[in-house]
């Protein structure tokens, strides 16, 4: 099959998210067995923040086994990124099929029309919560960016043959839009490849830390629940001080890193925790395999790939009831979670598990089994396959 994948960031952006790697994934395991994949991206750099755009990015670069096709960004309003080559590039070409991942963007309002005008199947996942992402209204001028998004979202939709959702939850956010039959449950999986990388990185001797340590992973947002997580090691703080155990905190700023360090002053916190910013791949995979176990206490998740990356290496973790947590990850079963919000139940579990290290290894088990037997890369991209085999057919 000819394949073409749209997403509005790819490599070398790694610090984009999950919609960057579904795609990635998606083109890696795909192009592994013959078929010819290229993604259709924009420029972005990442850098320190999500606005760098390069120009001296490759327009055209081959990877592994599929091409990377990238336009310039003339402009950007928020993570709306509006790269018109994208058009031009796509219309040269003939597809078996187009896959576009996050909808409200600009890369997915290209495909819906390159699918239409050639009458190519079109198959859409979003990613990215499409009407329950708090960011969505987080602001006046985020509010009048979904509110002139709605046409282009129900075009998108429209035009789509098949929409690819991770779980039960996606499922009913699409049901407002789209009948049961055109909506189909592919679980997200990672990338197992990570097991066997970053082994010769030391991640305590890189950046000092002496002691055991505690993974936050992700972006420094109020969304993640970065300020719970705060709160939390502040009422731990009396009874863990002569434990040995610091937190570790690795992400980049999404306007919260001034906050946080303002509280981790405040608390007086400064020994028990570190602050990793603009981490490395690699320095993050190290993280999950030296770290004891993860902590994730957001506001908001659709399907969350950290929890899954953390179970690859046997660590569990404690996130919370959150939207679409409870669909990826099971209470009890590989992880713990607590309410939103509420940091008193957030630090009794981090301390049952430094207290309970036979509690903390049955669960990362538990966790190594789901991705090694369902939520991987492998699985997602065979199922994806058989259902573009399905629509082409």
């Amino acid at each position: 099959m000819k394949i073409a994948l749209t997403c509005p960031a790819s490599i070398p952006a790694t610090q984009f998210g999950g919609i960057m790697f579904l795609c990635l994934d998606i083109a890696k395991e795909s192009s592994k067995i013959g078929h010819d994949v290229t993604i259709f991206t924009t420029d972005l750099d990442f850098a320190n923040n999500p606005k760098t755009f390069n120009k001296d990015l490759p327009r055209k670069e081959k990877i592994h086994n599929f091409i990377i096709n990238r336009s310039h960004v003339w402009f950007s309003i928020h993570l709306f990124f509006v790269n018109p080559g994208i058009y031009f590039q796509m219309n040269k070409e003939e597809f078996d099929v187009i896959h576009t991942i996050g909808i409200r963007s600009y890369q997915s309002l290209i495909a819906a029309l390159i699918a239409k005008k050639k009458k190519i199947p079109l198959i859409i996942s979003d990613q990215g919560g499409l009407t329950t992402h708090p960011d969505q209204k987080s602001s006046f001028s985020k509010n009048i960016l979904t509110f002139f998004q709605k046409p282009f979202i129900k075009f998108i939709i429209n035009t789509a043959t098949k929409i690819s959702v991770p779980n039960e939850y996606e499922k009913k956010i699409f049901l407002n839009f789209s009948p049961s039959s055109k909506i189909q449950i592919i679980k997200n999986g990672i990338n197992l490849d990570i097991l066997d990388s970053s082994k010769e990185i030391n991640f305590k001797s890189k950046y000092n830390i002496e002691s055991d340590y505690i993974l936050f992973l992700g972006r420094f947002s109020k969304i993640k629940g970065i300020d719970t997580l705060i709160e939390s090691i502040n009422i731990l703080k009396p009874k863990i001080s002569n434990s040995k155990i610091k937190f570790v905190i690795m992400g980049v700023d999404f306007g919260f890193e001034s906050e946080l360090q303002k509280m981790i002053k405040e608390y007086h916190l400064e020994d028990l925790v570190k602050i990793i910013k603009n981490p490395p791949r690699e320095d993050v995979i190290s993280a999950y395999r030296d770290c004891k176990f993860l902590v994730y206490p957001s506001r908001w998740e659709l399907s969350p790939l950290t929890p899954l990356e953390g179970f690859a290496f046997k660590k569990t973790i404690i996130s919370t009831t959150s939207h679409g947590i409870p669909s990826t990850i099971q209470h009890d079963e590989n992880c713990i979670l607590v309410e939103p919000n509420n940091p008193r139940q957030l630090s009794l579990s981090i301390l049952e598990l430094i207290n309970n290290e036979e509690k903390c290894l049955k669960l990362g088990n538990s966790g190594y089994k789901l991705v090694t037997e369902q939520c991987n890369s492998k699985v997602m991209v065979n199922q994806t396959l058989k259902m573009y085999e399905q629509i082409i057919k």
